[in-house]
């Protein structure tokens, strides 16, 4: 499920209402070209260039000074954004079951917006029995009414129903509704102290399941960005927006049934994320 792009958490989630249907697989390949059997010739070649390719490696290894190894050293890159820290996670969860007490730097920032971005983006706030928990844990207390009326007005019946959902946020007996969210990497771009902005890749999957769902479950990319406040002691968000990819080609994994969907959100865990 898609909050909307590039909309502001206190002025309403865009694109809310709107659901997305799986297009029927044609089964050719994205890039026009289609799949042949390698026949033995080829693997016999294709072995011969690994061999050649892994005795040209064992080689190039052997040097008998260390002049080599200091060049390679000074021009390897730095470590990238994403690169984990080897920080423990949380430890510590609200009532809500959300990760709470992130250290007060820009990893702490990092750690407090991946794990924002999966609740933001869950099943769970779309009941309005659990919506208001989930909005007081990760938003800034002066936020808080503003957006509990916003996410009421925004999940009203007409959506619930757009979706198929009843008036409490459930799925039809024997469906599941799916809305769960992995973030794939974090980026600080603003860092003041008591105020961070930061940017979280994810991906995620979304949708209904059952044979005769009209919103079945797919996948989708998309970047989150949060402005965080440091107050009570941890980060809390003041104000979000969201806009579409980066994205990927599309794989060629075989779509797996309603069934099978339902088993894996029902068996899988989610984690706590840190920087």
């Amino acid at each position: 499920m898609s909050l909307g792009d590039e909309h502001e958490a206190s002025g309403g989630y865009g694109g809310t209402g709107q659901t997305r249907t799986r297009l029927p697989d044609t089964g050719a390949d994205p890039f026009g070209t289609a799949r042949r059997r390698s026949s033995s010739r080829s693997l016999v070649t294709v072995v011969g260039v690994v061999v050649l390719l892994i005795a040209a490696i064992a080689f190039a290894n052997r040097g008998d000074d260390d002049s080599s190894s200091s060049d390679d050293a000074a021009t390897k890159p730095e470590t990238t954004a994403t690169a984990p820290s080897g920080q423990r996670p949380v430890q510590s969860k609200s009532s809500a079951g959300i990760p709470s007490g992130f250290a007060r730097d820009q990893e702490g920032a990092e750690s407090a917006a991946a794990n924002y971005a999966v609740v933001l983006v869950s099943a769970d706030i779309l009941k309005p029995a659990r919506r208001p928990e989930i909005v007081r844990q990760v938003f800034d207390a002066g936020r808080v009414s503003e957006l509990e009326r916003n996410l009421d007005q925004v999940y009203d019946k007409a959506f619930l129903d757009k979706v198929g959902l009843d008036t409490n946020g459930n799925a039809p007996k024997g469906s599941t509704y799916v809305s769960r969210t992995m973030p794939v990497g974090t980026k600080v771009t603003e860092f003041g102290g008591s105020t961070a902005t930061v940017e979280v890749w994810c991906t995620g999957v979304y949708g209904m399941t059952g044979e005769s769902s009209q919103n079945p479950v797919t996948s989708d990319w998309f970047t989150m960005t949060l402005h965080l406040r440091w107050t009570g002691g941890d980060w809390k968000v003041d104000s979000f927006s969201q806009k579409e990819g980066p994205a990927p080609v599309n794989g060629d994994n075989k779509v797996s049934t309603s069934d099978d969907i339902s088993k894996a959100v029902e068996e899988f865990g989610g984690f706590t994320y840190a920087r």
